[in-house]
């Protein structure tokens, strides 16, 4: 588990992070979303002990970072895909890791395999893709097969293979009860990813919760209707109470029904022989969601309407980037 209580940074006259609280458990995927400049880096640095609190603190299990005898076999991080030597080779690099943190050799092969490294596991990382990089980092934060894993931008560079390979890959992690956090840019990926997400803009915590209480806290539901006999059911529905708009004037065989119930509609349709082609509920999206919650927390604006923008877990790709 990752605790972060009262987490404060100041940069000079700069607040990076404000007083931030929040809890990461384990057995589910957990999104550190917020906008550029939020201070979601300068957090993960502080989890990591390569920056100091100005004032809070960070508990891994229980312990500061810099308490842990061989952090790699308690944390695995990919914070930075591009922070290996450009003339080892992965093996090397990966190697030099695990000395360091007393993890067996034989474990450098089991993670090359595991991210699909191992056939050009003798070249320089130097020359590396930065998906292939990408997933070196991911195998480093693998390598003593710790119980708590943080990602930052794990996708970066990867390929559409690549991208849902580490979707499934990074929840089946957490199904095996580790600690998960992944921090992204990408909503869309997000959604389909992450369980839990913790909120953050300017410093601050802005929400903690599961991904589709977020959604639905933030938007209300509506209910798409396509009925050939959309008229008729427009007026029915307007007479028992229902909001009725059409989606757009074109689709004249299409409803909308602002926080309307399938099971009324449906039920009104049928009394009145209304034939019905289509009864979906519409929620908004992560992305809909994270736009409308931290519009104001955005510390640069583009001036437009938007804001500037372990053993052997999961399969290994078939082949990784070139």
């Amino acid at each position: 588990m990752i605790e972060a209580v009262g987490l404060t940074k100041r940069y000079g006259s700069k607040l990076a992070v404000d007083d931030l609280s929040f809890t990461v458990k384990p057995g589910k995927v957990t999104g550190f979303l917020g906008p550029n400049g939020a201070g979601k880096s300068t957090t993960m640095r502080m989890m990591l002990g390569l920056d100091r609190p100005t004032a809070g603190k960070v508990l891994i299990d229980g312990k500061h970072y810099t308490e842990l005898k061989n952090p790699l076999r308690t944390l695995g991080a990919l914070v930075d895909a591009k922070w290996v030597h450009p003339n080892r080779s992965a093996y090397a690099h990966l190697k030099w890791m695990a000395r360091s943190n007393g993890i067996p050799t034989k474990r450098v092969d089991e993670v090359l395999d595991i991210v699909g490294l191992s056939e050009v596991a003798r070249r320089r990382a130097g020359g590396f893709s930065l998906g292939m990089s990408q997933r070196l980092g991911i195998a480093t934060a693998l390598l003593g097969d710790p119980k708590i894993l943080m990602f930052d931008e794990p996708v970066n560079g990867l390929d559409p293979e690549g991208i849902h390979w580490i979707r499934r890959f990074m929840q089946r992690l957490a199904a095996e009860g580790r600690t998960v956090l992944v921090s992204s840019h990408l909503l869309s990926e997000m959604a389909q990813t992450a369980e839990e997400l913790v909120v953050v803009g300017r410093g601050k915590l802005i929400a903690q919760c599961s991904t589709q209480e977020f959604v639905e806290s933030s938007s209300s539901t509506s209910v798409k209707v396509r009925s050939p006999q959309a008229d008729q059911l427009g007026e029915v529905l307007t007479s028992n109470g229902f909001a009725v708009t059409r989606e757009n004037q074109q689709e004249r065989d299409t409803l909308l029904v602002p926080d309307g119930a399938t099971e009324q509609i449906g039920e009104l349709a049928a009394k009145y022989d209304c034939v019905l082609h289509e009864l979906t509920v519409q929620r908004a999206s992560l992305e809909e969601a994270f736009m409308q919650i931290t519009g104001e927390e955005v510390e640069f604006s583009t001036g437009s309407s938007g804001a500037e923008s372990s053993g052997s877990p999961g399969e290994a790709p078939v082949a990784a980037e070139k």
